[in-house]
């Protein structure tokens, strides 16, 4: 048993006999009365997110969350497969725990897919990725007294706002916590 104090996000806790993933946190205190965490984390079973308040005299079990890079092979309707690049095992996400972070998928890349008792149960992305760009407007001539920007859409379907050079066909840098544009790649 831990303390709420060692809770950080991307941990595994054990809430209520069913492992969650804590996603934010924050510590609390209130003039006189003890301090509390402010937790708000998905059930690794039905998906589903709650916002709960731990004392900081209650006691936390942790899970253990292993992480293993996988490549981005495929999806099928309901599921994202992902490949083992050495022993090619498959491991299929459902839905409803990549639909935060289906927008950096690319296919062919690597990722690192966290495991909770040897079973998959969500994506931790890097801070960037690379994708390439499907649409974009032409940029006006003569429009660049400021930093003018055009929206693109890129191949995953994310649209962001890019400067007037970047022409479809192009490999751009995506910030996936502010989804904007870093750079070309």
């Amino acid at each position: 048993m831990a303390s709420p104090t060692d809770i950080r996000k991307g941990k595994v806790v054990i809430w209520g006999g069913v492992p969650h993933l804590v996603t934010e946190m924050q510590h609390r205190t209130q003039g006189r009365q003890a301090g509390f965490v402010q937790v708000v984390m998905r059930n690794l079973q039905t998906g589903s997110s709650t916002n709960t308040k731990i004392r900081s005299t209650e006691n936390v079990e942790f899970g253990f969350l292993e992480r293993r890079k996988l490549e981005f092979s495929y999806q099928d309707g309901e599921n994202f497969h992902f490949v083992h690049p050495e022993t090619f095992e498959d491991t299929s996400l459902a839905k409803n725990l990549v639909e935060d972070v289906r927008l950096f998928l690319v296919e062919n890349e690597s990722y690192d897919v966290l495991f909770v008792d040897e079973k998959a149960i969500g994506i931790e992305l890097p801070s960037a990725v690379t994708m390439g760009v499907v649409e974009s407007a032409d940029g006006v001539r003569g429009d660049t007294a400021s930093n003018v920007q055009k929206p693109a859409k890129l191949s995953t379907g994310l649209v962001v706002q890019v400067p007037l050079f970047i022409k479809p066909g192009d490999l751009i840098r995506v910030s996936t916590e502010e989804r904007c544009y870093l750079g070309r790649a």
